[in-house]
């Protein structure tokens, strides 16, 4: 069979077996939204619990990035995305059958374990798979695997859920994980020499780092002052995003306009879809331009001014709500193009560490602005309850998008400094000594 035997046709097939298991990983980290009443009545939980059980998968996930990182680079993708998968899926199952609030904690806490390493192994695939001029196009596409989970954490699950209950979907999902978890083992590949082919054309060879290597690359990722800012941006930009679609945009939906849980999810569903189409295209358009800090720029501009919107107004037309979570999936586009700056500025055989390190923060963000945002509605509670759940006042909701806002405005200024710190990137490349002068 001709996919099988052609290298340039194989990649594809063992990136979407692997893409397949972080689409699984999003469905989990977003279905909190959809999820939400459900949980606040299962396990009677406040707002601010609620932000605490959604973000625990967060703060395991931010606090193994970079371990995920050293894990791939030793000893590849294939086997730490394999052992990720199959921690990640039995806490699914767990998760699925939890009576109390502390075992839904724990076993959704497992879930981000596992899933933490998904991610940087699908990255650690593409750098041993793509060329260098192919990355930022094979990240955006990875986040569009992304956006699609995310689009399947919202109406789709929102049915499912409605005919099956919550407990049942949860825990199909996690076979479903488990079998596409046997077949990665099975079929993929760390490298095309792995595969038994010769090394792609353009592709950097990528070497198994020793302990010492693995240090050192660490320490050069650490020391990196890009990276730093590339962080707080990702922090920001990605840490809203997640909870926006991933726990309270259909809350604020539900309760601010009056509509069912289905309805409120064909909103967020447009984000997803954002996420979808953002991500690809802006990377492919990074690629094709070689002007990535300018696309970067731009979308922190649209998605700086789309929260503010909703922050300000409170209730605009639910039209103009849809629109603000499309246009803010598409903007982080333009923020996962930070992958791409920290991947260029290390060498190939560290890009586990360094994506990795990123990836970190993003998930520090998506820890903490759950249960921030939480407080904030918990502040602002009516004092009722319809069904076991809380309802929350427009004000809340204006508040906790304003929060959003300024988080925003912090990931726009990232991307400001970014550019304006260009010329030192190119500065370095001409002469390798201003990097240790410079101290990034």
């Amino acid at each position: 069979m001709r996919l099988w035997h052609d290298p340039l046709r194989r990649r594809w097939l063992l990136w979407a077996i692997l893409s397949v298991l972080f689409l699984l990983v999003n469905v989990s980290r977003l279905s909190t939204a959809v999820l939400s009443e459900d949980l606040m009545a299962a396990f009677g939980t406040t707002g601010a619990q609620l932000g605490t059980l959604h973000a625990v998968f967060f703060w395991v996930y931010a606090a193994m990035q970079i371990p995920s990182g050293l894990l791939a680079d030793r000893i590849g993708p294939r086997l730490t995305a394999t052992a990720g998968a199959v921690v990640m899926n039995v806490g699914v199952v767990w998760f699925s059958f939890a009576e109390g609030y502390l075992e839904a904690t724990l076993a959704r806490g497992l879930i981000g374990l596992g899933g933490s390493v998904i991610f940087v192994c699908v990255l650690r695939f593409c750098a041993n798979w793509y060329r260098t001029d192919e990355f930022a196009t094979m990240s955006g596409a990875t986040f569009a695997v992304a956006g699609f989970g995310g689009v399947f954490a919202t109406t789709p699950l929102a049915l499912a859920v409605g005919r099956f209950g919550w407990r049942s979907t949860v825990a199909g999902l996690g076979v479903l994980g488990l079998a596409m978890t046997v077949a990665a083992f099975a079929l993929v590949r760390n490298s095309p020499s792995a595969a038994g082919f010769e090394p792609l054309e353009g592709v950097p060879g990528q070497e198994v780092l020793t302990n010492a290597q693995l240090k050192s690359s660490l320490a050069a990722v650490l020391r990196d002052r890009w990276l730093w800012v590339v962080s707080v941006m990702l922090f920001c930009s990605t840490g809203v995003n997640i909870t926006l679609f991933g726990l309270w945009g259909v809350p604020y939906v539900v309760q601010t306009y009056d509509v069912t849980v289905t309805r409120a999810s064909t909103l967020t569903l447009l984000g997803g879809l954002g996420l979808m189409v953002g991500p690809p295209a802006v990377g492919w358009l990074a690629d094709r331009l070689e002007r990535r800090l300018e696309l970067m720029v731009v979308g922190g501009i649209c998605y700086t001014a789309c929260l503010a919107l909703i922050a300000v107004v409170g209730n605009p037309p639910l039209p103009v709500v849809g629109a603000v979570f499309l246009v803010s999936g598409i903007s982080l586009g333009a923020f996962v193009l930070g992958y791409s700056v920290v991947q260029e500025r290390h060498p190939s055989s560290a890009s586990g560490v360094s994506t990795g390190a990123a990836n970190a923060a993003a998930f520090t963000g998506a820890a903490i602005f759950p249960t921030l945002m939480g407080q904030a509605l918990d502040a602002y509670w009516t004092g009722d309850l319809v069904g076991g759940v809380r309802v929350y006042t427009e004000t809340g909701y204006r508040i906790a998008f304003g929060i959003a806002t300024v988080a925003g405005a912090i990931a726009f200024c990232c991307t400001v400094w970014l550019y304006r710190h260009r010329h030192r990137t190119t500065a370095e490349a001409d002469d390798p000594a201003l990097e240790g002068a410079s101290g990034e």
